[in-house]
């Protein structure tokens, strides 16, 4: 593999197999990172920026492979069915024939089975799956990935996911080629996780593709950034600092019992305590308020997203639904904004629908919740309100990407974050605030700087770093 003139260029092939189109041009760091997995011996994880054009590098793999070595399989595993949808369409730019994999086992399961028999009775040169995590673990598909020939090529899409024990375990060990793609495969919580994930894919390849390499190449587009700083209401604080005691008190016990404070995030117990912590953070109650305040002068902007929250500690599900609910009140009814719900539950139909009326502009506002996190593809967004700032990492990194993909007439986009300010705390807390509040900061921060209006952001962040002494960062 080298960058050599022709390694790119396309050839007629069989219906099918893989083909280079005729319009595409990899970029230099899409040809790099497949020169390093080719080094890498068939094995390895991109670590590339979300909207970098993960899947398209996934696929320059796979036509490389078919070319070098005459690749038989290719097997693409996501976590959703949108984004099945979505590999099944640039697939077919590849000229492949994919076979979805998923929901009614009917549809799909006699398809493959026929197809790889044709391939081992020679009638077939190739045979594209794409399936989601929750089909991968199914009998119905596991029956049949012992029949994959050698020349097959596994891609975990959003791979992070695939760290999850039972996930892991499903993952087909007779295929030898494997690429893991994720702008983010460090599992949040989970070192052992990750660890299994790149035991099996192999892992993080060299170069890595940061949001600014992204920014700078014009993978992505530049923006603005205006972090919203909100408080606590005096029920929300007195809860926020019980968690926090409660959290100190559990780190003090494992530093005298074992000497070794380590990880906050390794202690089940204090895992459980900072997910419930980060949730009611989620839900804040002023959000909405700043969310009022924010849009009754923005009336007339179209292409917005609003990442709610997805949850709190007491009531879960509903208590997440109350806040898009909501937010879907205050903007609908009160603003007179067109904005839809999107969620977990609104079919891929409906999604394609609302897709549409929000890229022309019939939809000012989507409101969603996570299942716009991973692979959504909607570059129309402008504007983006986010309620919820997630301290997983891997969120807070998905919402940037999806938010700067290029789109026709969009030259840059504005990011409105809210960030809550913790309570004010007594000296027993605040110590335990400072470890906490570092982490997430220093993500801000980070965010902050690469923004087209780098200086005013920082100055807004000021004031929580001052409070807790970590101007530092």
């Amino acid at each position: 593999m080298g960058e050599k003139k022709g390694v790119y260029q396309v050839q007629q092939s069989l219906p099918g197999c893989p083909k280079m189109p005729l319009s595409l041009q990899l970029r230099g760091y899409q040809r790099q990172a497949i020169t390093s997995w080719f080094a890498n011996h068939g094995r390895g994880t991109l670590k590339m920026a979300t909207g970098s054009g993960k899947t398209i590098t996934g696929l320059a793999i796979a036509y490389e492979l078919h070319k070098q070595i005459g690749l038989q399989v290719l097997l693409v595993v996501c976590p959703y069915q949108h984004l099945v949808s979505q590999w099944g369409r640039e697939c077919e730019k590849f000229n492949l024939q994919p076979i979805l994999a998923f929901e009614n086992l009917r549809t799909w399961q006699s398809q493959l089975s026929t197809q790889l028999y044709n391939l081992r009775s020679r009638s077939q040169n190739f045979v594209t799956v794409i399936t989601t995590n929750s089909t991968l673990i199914s009998e119905g598909l596991q029956s049949q990935l012992k029949y994959l020939p050698p020349k097959t090529l596994i891609i975990g899409d959003e791979a992070h996911n695939l760290g999850a024990p039972r996930l892991e375990e499903s993952l087909p060990r007779n295929v030898g080629l494997r690429l893991a793609l994720s702008a983010t495969p460090e599992r949040y919580f989970d070192d052992g996780g990750t660890q299994s994930l790149f035991d099996y894919f192999g892992d993080v390849l060299q170069p890595e593709f940061s949001l600014q390499d992204a920014i700078n190449q014009g993978a992505l587009v530049h923006y603005l950034y205006y972090p919203v700083l909100v408080e606590l209401t005096e029920i929300e604080s007195i809860n926020y600092l019980k968690l926090t005691k409660r959290i100190g008190r559990s780190l003090q016990y494992r530093e005298r019992s074992d000497g070794d404070v380590g990880d906050l995030e390794d202690n089940e117990d204090i895992k459980s305590l900072l997910i419930k912590r980060a949730r009611l953070i989620g839900t804040a109650e002023n959000k909405l308020t700043a969310l009022k305040e924010l849009m009754q002068t923005r009336r007339d902007t179209s292409h917005t997203l609003f990442y709610c929250s997805d949850g709190s500690q007491e009531s879960g599900h509903r208590s997440s639904l109350r806040q898009l609910k909501e937010v879907a009140r205050i903007l609908g009814v009160e603003l007179g904004y067109k904005v839809s719900t999107y969620t977990a539950h609104t079919s891929l139909q409906e999604r394609e629908i609302l897709r549409q009326q929000f890229e022309n502009g019939e939809l000012q506002g989507l409101v969603a919740i996570r299942c716009l996190d991973e692979g959504v593809d909607i570059p129309a967004i402008k504007t983006a309100v986010i309620l919820s700032s997630s301290g997983n990492p891997r969120q807070f990194i998905q919402r940037r990407g999806r938010v700067l993909r290029p789109h026709p007439g969009k030259e840059r986009a504005t990011i409105f974050d809210m960030i809550v300010l913790p309570p004010d705390l007594d000296r027993e807390a605040i110590e335990v605030e400072r470890n906490l509040l570092k982490k997430e900061l220093k993500r801000f921060v980070e965010f902050a700087d690469l923004a087209d209006n780098a200086g005013e952001a920082r100055m807004q962040l000021l004031n929580l770093q001052k409070r807790y002494g970590l101007l530092d960062i």
